[in-house]
């Protein structure tokens, strides 16, 4: 993407450059070895920064173009939420359709009724969650689609990974391909992503940021996506804050990055506007605190990982903001930091990149924020 200089695009370097002590508050309260970070808006980069080391073993510094992270739970909207879009646009999936349409497990009772929209807007009914460690890529796959339902299709909203999977699984059958392929084929390799990918290749592995200790360099953090072959549709995508940059725009684009189109902009607008509560089609939008801090706009769309990500979308403001970190890694101290400091660290850049546009009247920059209080640390 281009870069260009804060002032050109309306936003305050002076504001921004205020990630740099948030940052460095984090690092040094151990909350993480390193971290990448971009802010973007008119199409350009304005603040695009590496933080501190990659950790564990490596001491090589992050580089936001060429540092690989464990994107955790980011999978489900750059990845899994994304390949529906595209489907759906092509009409090759709709959003109502049962999902016994593609699966057989979803054919008889209650199951029955659960539809693609609901498993995107987790109301499909499904658990949070399964136990799939020491299991095949083979029998992991059978358990998530035999799992029960745990509510009527509809009923309530229940955050879940296994309907996500579930997600994925259709994906493959429209697509006729493994999720991680169809991902490559259809949106990354053509939006020029080249560093995202699921299963890093050994020649890869210098470039991954660490997650927990014990956990090989370049494998899933998550035991699950682990377990059903390193592929999932709730995580297991590698990228760089770079190729996030690109997918962010081309969001803010309605669907086109320079001059090339994957999907219209109508079908965009459909899955980040709100569905039920707070969340849209995969993606969540913000209400004010938590990742997406005070101050993104009401129509702001976005999602975290696990392992200490976050992408935020501002279509009112037409900005993002990323912010990439491995706090299971541990910080300077050695220890795996409270999520405080990355709960603190992902809501303090939010504000500090909406506070930083000077379009209209802008609000007042606070002389403290989260990472200077260091409270819960």
């Amino acid at each position: 993407m281009p870069h260009a200089e804060p002032a050109s695009v309306g936003m305050s370097a002076e504001r921004l450059a205020v990630i740099d002590r948030v940052v460095a508050n984090a690092i040094d309260g151990g909350g993480f070895p390193g971290a990448a970070v971009i802010v973007g808006r008119h199409g350009a980069i304005v603040w695009e920064r590496g933080y501190g080391t990659l950790g564990g073993r490596s001491r090589a510094t992050v580089d936001p173009e060429r540092t690989l992270y464990d994107l955790a739970s980011l999978t489900k909207v750059v990845a899994t939420s994304a390949a529906a879009m595209v489907l759906v646009d092509q009409g090759r999936l709709r959003l109502d359709d049962r999902v016994g349409r593609y699966l057989p497990e979803f054919r008889r009772g209650p199951k029955s009724l659960v539809t693609v929209r609901q498993l995107l807007t987790h109301t499909s009914g499904l658990p949070v969650g399964l136990e799939l460690r020491r299991r095949s890529p083979a029998e992991s796959r059978r358990l998530v689609l035999r799992a029960s339902l745990e509510a009527a299709p509809g009923e309530r909203t229940a955050y879940s990974d296994v309907g996500a999977d579930v997600l994925g699984f259709v994906i493959e059958r429209v697509a006729g391909m493994p999720l991680d392929r169809f991902v490559q084929r259809a949106i990354y390799a053509r939006l020029g992503m080249r560093g995202a990918m699921f299963r890093p290749s050994r020649a890869m592995t210098s470039r991954v940021a660490p997650t927990e200790s014990g956990i090989p360099r370049g494998q899933v953090h998550d035991r699950n996506a682990h377990a059903l072959g390193d592929v999932a549709g709730h995580a297991g995508l590698f990228a760089t804050a770079g190729d996030l940059a690109v997918f962010a725009q081309f969001m803010l684009n309605g669907g086109s990055y320079r001059d090339v189109r994957l999907v219209r902009d109508s079908t965009v607008a459909l899955f980040t506007r709100r569905e039920v509560g707070r969340q849209a089609l995969g993606w969540e939008t913000c209400a004010g605190g938590g990742s997406c801090g005070q101050y993104l706009g009401p129509t702001a769309f976005g999602h975290t990982g696990f392992t200490g990500t976050s992408l935020w979308i501002d279509p009112e403001r037409d900005l993002f903001v990323i912010v990439l970190t491995n706090w299971l890694a541990g910080g300077s101290s050695g220890y795996v930091a409270p999520l405080a400091v990355v709960h603190d660290v992902r809501s303090d850049i939010a504000d500090i990149a909406a506070l930083s546009v000077m379009d209209g009247e802008p609000r007042e920059m606070p002389v403290r924020m989260r990472c200077d209080t260091r409270i819960g640390w």
